[in-house]
């Protein structure tokens, strides 16, 4: 260690020696303790201080040279670099636009408002959220991606940091492609659009399909991020009532014969935000269904390979017909900050998309793109699958068991077989927006179904995620959900649900 300069390097730390320096020398010029015109030691004299070889200081310096911290004088030495002191500007005089008048009816669409009126409410600091849909910090495999994005720069250096292909790395797609056929869904990587997360890969379905005014089906209850774009893009999204297989086939046709539909929007496998899979034969009727109406069917299928209890999944939508559009993501199954999707799709819609998508972003992060197929090659999503699969079945047990041990008889749910979250079904009289206000009071945050539902198919329920929350909090916040329901249902109670503040729905 160094007594003058108290810096040290630990040879068991992860970062290489050189980026310990860097940084603890970054520290100490941003915090003021080195200021401008501080010489720092020759690379030698600093080498024997810390007992690393020269090299490691040599590069360190370089570092830091590049970086603009120090500045290096031939035949003085290094020394930190003056910082550029920012303008004192007067701002000017505001005179607001007429904001109001000037935005699009879609900016300001009821959909999108609907979760900033559960935003504004104040949150107790001790709140368990049982609402977020990211995995925790523990399960995610920063040290695997790590060494892909270091291998990517020290393999591929400045060609990895340009702009992507339109339709995405060639490596990844393959990567993607391959993995598909694996679990059984035909597919070729010229068929494969990497996109910004399944966000975008809806969006682009939406931007392809979708004129104003036109319909377009879902669910009654169905993923809010899904309804947000559908309804930016101008179209009228209405609700399929389902039952326990899937949606109502019945009701499908009745709506397909009353005027233009554009498609049906589906979550088979793990839906959000109920939880539910639908059946292999409503899925062979959906199939006749799309190609008796002439709709496409949107697979999504957000959650693929969260299978907790290995039990074998009904064949894939786009298994049974390459008409399906087929949307996925590494989101929730991987890590959330790399916002990489695809979009798996007919060949006709193919360029179609690739061409939107160009116009939209010039490309999904490159570099992002080669250290997930990096990820994929190695062989590392099995790994973390491995990995993580028992510990989400273990945190959806302890959530089942302590719902089992608190919730009032009167709140009903099916154990989840597969994905990462679980509904709870409210009695007739109390509404999902009572409920979740009760529930926030008691300190746990759920998500209640006035965010999911469409054209007032709304069955009244909550939505509970057990991929971020730790198991003693999954524990905490189902006592105190359970303490807040019993309260609320044993008050007097008027008759319609909809008696209750509600968030328009319609």
């Amino acid at each position: 260690m160094n007594a003058d300069l108290g810096l040290a390097l630990e040879p068991s730390h992860e970062a290489p020696l050189y980026q310990q320096l860097f940084d603890q020398i970054v520290e100490r010029i941003r915090s003021g303790g080195w200021p401008p015109g501080f010489k720092l030691p020759p690379t030698r004299q600093m080498a024997a201080q810390l007992g690393a070889h020269r090299n490691t200081v040599v590069r360190a310096y370089e570092e830091l040279v590049a970086a603009g911290y120090v500045e290096s004088l031939v035949g003085r030495g290094t020394f930190v670099a003056a910082r550029e002191q920012p303008f004192a500007l007067e701002p000017p005089v505001a005179r607001e636009l007429p904001w109001g008048s000037l935005l699009a009816p879609a900016a300001d669409a009821e959909p999108l408002r609907r979760l900033e009126q559960y935003r504004r409410a104040p949150t107790p600091g001790h709140a368990v959220n049982l609402s977020m849909m990211q995995p925790s910090p523990d399960l995610l495999p920063h040290k695997a991606i790590r060494r892909c994005l270091d291998h990517v720069l020290r393999t591929r250096g400045p060609r990895a940091l340009g702009y992507a292909p339109r339709e995405g790395v060639p490596a990844l797609r393959e990567q993607i492609a391959a993995h598909l056929v694996k679990v059984g869904v035909p597919a070729r990587a010229e068929d494969v659009i990497v996109t910004t997360g399944s966000q975008q890969a809806i969006d682009l379905i939406g931007r392809a399909l979708v004129s104003p005014g036109d319909r377009f089906l879902t669910d009654g209850m169905t993923y809010t991020g899904a309804l947000n774009l559908l309804t930016m893009a101008g179209g009228q999204v209405v609700g399929v009532p389902s039952d326990a297989e899937g949606p109502d086939m019945r009701a499908l046709e009745l709506l397909a014969s009353r005027g233009p539909v554009k498609g049906l929007y589906l979550m088979p496998n793990n839906h959000n935000p109920t939880g539910r899979t639908i059946g292999a034969e409503r899925r062979r009727e959906l199939i006749a269904w799309s190609h008796r109406s002439g709709l496409p069917l949107v697979e999504d299928d957000y959650g693929a390979d969260i299978d907790l209890d290995g039990e074998p999944a009904p064949p894939y939508l786009r298994a049974l017909d390459g008409q399906v559009i087929y949307v996925s993501t590494f989101s929730k199954k991987l890590i959330p900050a790399l916002r990489v999707g695809f979009v798996l799709a007919p060949r006709p819609l193919t360029e179609v998309f690739a061409r939107l998508k160009h116009a939209m972003d010039l490309g999904t992060s490159a570099l992002l793109q080669h250290a997930l197929a990096e990820f994929l090659e190695r062989g590392y999503l099995k790994a973390h699958y491995q990995r993580v699969l028992p510990e989400y079945r273990r945190r959806r047990d302890v959530l089942v068991a302590a719902l089992d041990e608190h919730l009032p008889d009167e709140v009903t749910f099916e154990v989840p077989r597969r994905g990462l979250v679980l509904w709870l079904s409210l009695p007739t009289g109390l509404s999902a927006h009572e409920a979740h206000e009760a529930a926030r009071r008691a300190g746990v945050i759920v998500s209640p179904s006035t965010l999911h539902a469409v054209d007032g198919l709304r069955r009244d329920g909550l939505r509970l995620s057990y991929c971020h929350a730790s198991p003693d909090d999954l524990a905490l916040g189902a006592q105190r959900l359970g303490k807040a329901l019993s309260e609320v249902l044993r008050r007097p109670r008027r008759t319609l649900s909809f008696d209750a503040p509600q968030l328009n729905g319609v």
